[in-house]
């Protein structure tokens, strides 16, 4: 059974289009609430939400579905998504639910679910959710009706556990830091969790209105950030897309570094406290670069599909704990269950206080590979796999690339763009390759 609804990172489209609607919604949470109650009598769920506007409807919307089925449900307002898959962990609730789009415009917005250990859940979870979708509701009487309540210290409680995830010898203090919420979830948390731990913090997208969510701001925006911290004088700038769970950072120098860097700096950093990394998790995207500077220290790297459910999937399988994407999604699972923002950010600014190191002094000698990424916008119905004409470019292009490169294609999961990807060690090749594939697409 293939999944109609679920995408690679829950359900996710425009608001006011299928499935993005209050009807749908109300299914959702009654099929999800009876896929619960088959394992509990009396299920409890925690719904947090980031700041766009058309929260307050689906979570109205989500709350009456799961009352229907008669689970109770935990509201905590807006909250980044590391945040309630935290605190789904901590108040032994069976399941834990985010309205939102992540790095999406307002405009979009969507669903996902953490399991009662604050983790993604496997697919054949979701594809229970949409086989309960279909069939009739069952709708419980007024006595077996779900309780809503709202959790007045939902945010006081996830920056004590951000804040609890760096060295506790360790402060930021000396250092003047930006920090970028995209005017979204982390809002009202990221300024706070690093001022308490001693930094001088300027905010900037911190002033969500419902509509602004990461529109010119944020990990997807940095240029923001860059310019804020020239501005300020800061040491380095942290931005989060909306949800919080992404991390893009900037030096004072004004240099972006994405998260296949940071991830090298996590290793890096353990293995100069003498702790053994056996592994790291990459995707299908990660940069050469990196992949090469972790083996020559003998790090064992794993590419997994790109998703960081299928990065922890993997982790979980080797049981190693450091992963990520190079879009800023960062696991490192000893601290926490799923990529958290705030978190990796207080990880790397961890690595430069106890090495008394630059980033770009921790980072010497990994010099990342140019990449070029061309997204196509594909045809209804068209079949990009049993295009002869690519297959035979992809193959003459990887061989002509050998070991100076690498080619990516790959269909977007949550729109209809077929993401071409050439990596090289001349960016003039990448480019001419990566032009070379996409016309054979459109041909």
């Amino acid at each position: 059974m293939s999944r109609m609804y679920f995408g690679t990172d829950g359900i996710r489209g425009t608001v006011g289009q299928s499935p993005i609607t209050p009807d749908f919604m109300l299914r959702l949470g009654h099929a999800v609430g009876r896929v619960l109650r088959k394992e509990m009598s009396r299920p409890s769920v925690l719904i947090g939400k980031d700041t766009r506007i058309s929260g307050y409807m689906l979570e109205s919307s989500l709350e009456a579905g799961f009352a229907s089925a008669g689970v109770d449900v935990w509201l905590t307002g807006p909250l980044p998504t590391p945040g309630v898959a935290y605190l789904t962990r901590a108040l032994r609730q069976q399941l834990g639910v985010v309205i939102s789009a992540s790095h999406n415009p307002f405009s979009d917005n969507g669903i996902k679910f953490f399991s009662s250990k604050g983790e993604k859940l496997p697919d054949a979870w979701e594809l229970a959710v949409e086989q309960a979708l279909e069939e009739a509701p069952s709708w419980v009487d007024s006595a077996n009706l779900g309780r809503a309540r709202r959790l007045q210290d939902a945010r006081g409680r996830y920056i004590e556990f951000c804040k609890n995830s760096f060295g506790p010898d360790l402060s930021l203090r000396g250092l003047k830091i930006v920090v970028d919420a995209a005017h979204g979830a982390a809002y009202h948390v990221a300024p706070d969790v690093f001022h308490e731990l001693g930094a001088e913090v300027i905010s900037i997208g911190c002033s969500p209105d419902g509509f602004n969510i990461n529109a010119g701001f944020g990990a997807t925006a940095p240029a923001a950030l860059v310019k804020a911290v020239e501005e300020h004088g800061a040491h380095y700038g942290v931005a989060l897309d909306g949800d919080a769970d992404r991390l893009q950072l900037v030096d004072a120098q004004g240099r972006l570094y994405n998260g296949d860097e940071l991830l090298y700096v996590m290793v890096a950093d353990r293995l100069s406290q003498g702790q053994r990394v056996p592994g790291a998790v990459g995707t299908l995207m990660t940069n050469m670069a990196v992949e090469l500077a972790l083996k020559a220290r003998d790090v064992d790297f794993v590419r997994a599909k790109v998703g960081d459910r299928y990065v922890m999937e993997e982790l979980a399988a080797r049981g190693w704990q450091l992963g990520g994407e190079g879009s800023g999604h960062l696991l490192a699972l000893d601290k926490h269950t799923t990529g958290d923002g705030i978190v990796s950010a207080l990880l790397v600014l961890q690595a430069v206080s106890r090495s008394g190191c630059s980033l770009a002094e921790l980072l010497a000698g990994v010099e990342l590979f140019p990449q070029t990424l061309i997204n196509v916008r594909l045809q209804p119905g068209q079949d990009w796999k049993s295009n002869a004409r690519l297959a035979q470019e992809q193959a003459e292009v990887t061989a002509d690339l050998g070991a100076r490169g690498r080619v990516l294609i790959r269909a977007s999961g949550t729109e209809p763009l077929l993401r071409v990807m050439v990596e090289a060690s001349d960016a003039q090749l990448a480019q001419q390759c990566a032009q070379r594939l996409v016309d054979a697409v459109k041909l």
